[in-house]
This record gives structure tokens, sequence and C-alpha cells, in this order.
């Protein structure tokens, strides 16, 4: 998982809001799709990015698939831009 990766896939308000859907409960593709007025192929393009970034893990269960967060990346990238934030407000401090 590349830093740029992710933050790739977070600035999408859609893949925001599917990850937001996915820390609730995992969900199949069309239950998320009934969040969502957008086509299927576009829906599959944003699951495609959270994949690639890591933070959302598909699991085919016969004919459908099952969408889950990968918690445990989504904590190591909240904790990446958290340290960016801390990086930034220490520099503004020594300017001071």
């Amino acid at each position: 998982m590349g830093t740029g990766d992710v933050f790739r896939a977070l600035s999408d308000p859609t893949r925001r809001e599917i990850l937001r859907l996915l820390g609730r409960r995992d969900m199949t593709a069309g239950e998320l799709a009934d969040h969502f007025p957008l086509a299927k192929s576009t829906l599959s393009g944003h699951f495609n990015v959270l994949k690639h970034a890591e933070l959302i893990v598909a699991e085919r269960r016969g004919t459908i698939i099952v969408y889950s967060l990968n918690a445990s990346a989504f904590e190591e990238a909240l904790a990446s831009i958290m340290e960016i934030m801390r990086v930034r407000e220490d520099r503004k401090e020594h300017q001071i």
C-alpha cells in the first residue's frame, strides 16, 4: 500500500462514503450500489481504487462479492495522515 494510493482513494467523496458504510458492516456490491445513483461500472472502478489502496477486501461467495473494510490498513492510513498533520503543525510552531 503506497501513501499515494491511499490519498487517491480517500480523495473522492464516493469512496469515502463506501468506507463509511463498510465501517458499519460488510456489504455486497449490490447493497453498496443501492446507496449511490451511479452505474455499476462506475462503482466497480471505485471498488478497484479502494482495493488497490488495500483499504477494502473483496470476497467472492458464490455469485456475489462481499466487501469489507480492511481495518488494519485503514488505521495505518489514518496514522500516516495524522503524522503528516503533526509534522505540518510542528513546522508552523517553529515559524512563529
